[in-house]
């Protein structure tokens, strides 16, 4: 018997309490002081207790217990739905202060029918037998005038025959204009990103060449519930603007947004993907914005009405009261996520989409596909990145986003690690600790 490798122990912030957490065995339990002190001195008062709950186990019975889960997630994967990006053009509307698609080519001339004929062609070939939904990428989608307008159109129409859903991910300035486009074919959500109230988002989103664009997404936001299409609202946070959580958290309350429910949120985080526009001094670490977003909630605590942060598996936890499948990868790209562009391009996810040098092969005008370089995306996961397997982390962190890690290290098999311990020592303590959710 021996202590687990697969065991997160560590102490819950601002507690004397400890909290123990194992992914393979799929347990969890805070531990008081003296019960931690067991576990620090090896001195252990009950060890059935840690094995019954796996943190104390035979090597050779956690071996076992591990291939089987593996292939467990493995196969529930390949049954997976199937997310597909697909980018119309990259021209925006915007110029925001953080885009990192500035410096991407928009290649002008294309047969735009011919294209988008070739892509539901392929995806009815390449994944007929897979559950599967698109997503309008850009650029920005929804662009003004009616050629834009009649592109889409077109894009929704093929999609309806093919009884296929659809998901957008748009600035919001003109998602008012498409509300009746849109409603026919069923729309999973709508992804509109608002980074703040109307001052500290007019000067980070404006239009290009200048204006403000803050009250027509709101509009847009509005237009879309009412019509029963879902909304997933997004902020992305750096140190410009993270001060305004809170205000903005109060603006999206008093509105009546968050309570509806076909709207939901999410923080994003802006960062270096391939470049990044901003000065990179305003950036934060993943950690460092979690610890803010921590500071936040405890003084302002209303901002969890707006939004509740993962802090690693915490809200799930808090929420189910119970453990997460292990999550042997993390990173979708080419196994339950694929990515086209309106060249013919095929890429292998939305971080990699449109960059030069990323495409993995083409629908169009010919099919061909990097059969090698596919293998070596579909083949990433723990088992195969040399730092996960010997990580305590590795099922709750899985290894991270392949794109992030190839533009950090150069490579697609290097970790992208996520600060889990360290999330889960803020999330408990805020979820179980404090009760600030029922604040």
């Amino acid at each position: 018997m021996y202590f687990s490798g697969y065991n997160i122990f560590s102490q819950i912030r601002d507690s004397k309490n400890f909290f123990l957490i194992n992914a393979l065995s799929k347990n969890a339990d805070i531990l008081n002081p003296e019960k931690a002190e067991e576990i620090i001195k090896g001195n252990y008062t009950d060890i059935e207790e840690y094995i019954q709950k796996g943190y104390m186990i035979d090597e050779d019975e956690e071996r076992k217990r591990y291939n089987k889960l593996y292939k467990e997630f493995l196969e529930l994967r390949e049954r997976s739905e199937i997310q597909i990006f697909y980018v119309p053009h990259y021209d925006c509307n915007f110029d925001c202060s953080y885009c990192y698609q500035d410096e991407y080519s928009n290649e002008r001339g294309h047969n735009f029918q011919g294209v988008t004929d070739a892509f539901f062609n392929y995806i009815e070939e390449n994944f007929n037998n897979k559950h599967k939904y698109i997503t309008l990428f850009g650029g920005e989608p929804l662009l003004s005038g009616q050629r834009s307008k009649d592109k889409i159109a077109y894009f929704i129409e093929k999609a309806q025959a093919r009884k296929i859903d659809i998901a957008v991910v748009t600035n919001g300035y003109n998602l008012a204009d498409h509300i009746d486009i849109l409603s026919k074919v069923k729309i999973r959500e709508i992804q509109v990103t608002l980074d703040g109230t109307e001052n500290v988002h007019n000067r980070r989103r404006p239009l290009r060449g200048g204006g403000a664009t803050f009250d027509e997404i709101v509009e847009g936001i509005d237009r879309a519930l009412e019509a029963g299409i879902p909304i997933n609202l997004r902020m992305v946070l750096d140190k410009d603007n993270i001060k305004d959580l809170p205000d903005f958290s109060d603006f999206a309350i008093e509105k009546g947004w968050v309570e509806n429910p076909i709207f939901k949120t999410q923080l994003g985080r802006n960062y270096e993907l391939h470049h990044c526009r901003k000065n990179s001094s305003s950036l934060f670490s993943r950690i460092e914005l979690y610890e803010k977003v921590y500071e936040l909630i405890e003084e302002y605590p209303q901002i969890l009405k707006f939004h509740r942060p993962a802090y690693s598996i915490s809200k799930f936890l808090l929420e189910n009261g119970d453990m997460p499948e292990p999550l042997f990868d993390s990173c979708p790209g080419c196994k339950t996520e694929w990515a086209f562009d309106y060249t013919g391009r095929i890429y292998s996810c939305t971080a990699t989409v449109g960059k030069e040098g990323e495409a993995l092969g083409a629908f169009y005008p010919e099919k061909k596909l990097n059969e090698n370089d596919i293998k070596i995306w579909k083949d990433r996961d723990v088992t195969t990145l040399e730092e996960c397997r010997i990580c305590s982390l590795q099922l709750l962190c899985g290894g991270g986003c392949a794109a992030a890690a190839k533009n950090r290290t150069g490579s697609i098999m290097n970790p992208d690690c996520r600060p889990v311990k360290e999330l889960l020592e803020m999330g408990i303590s805020l979820y179980f600790e404090k009760g600030v959710i029922n604040g």
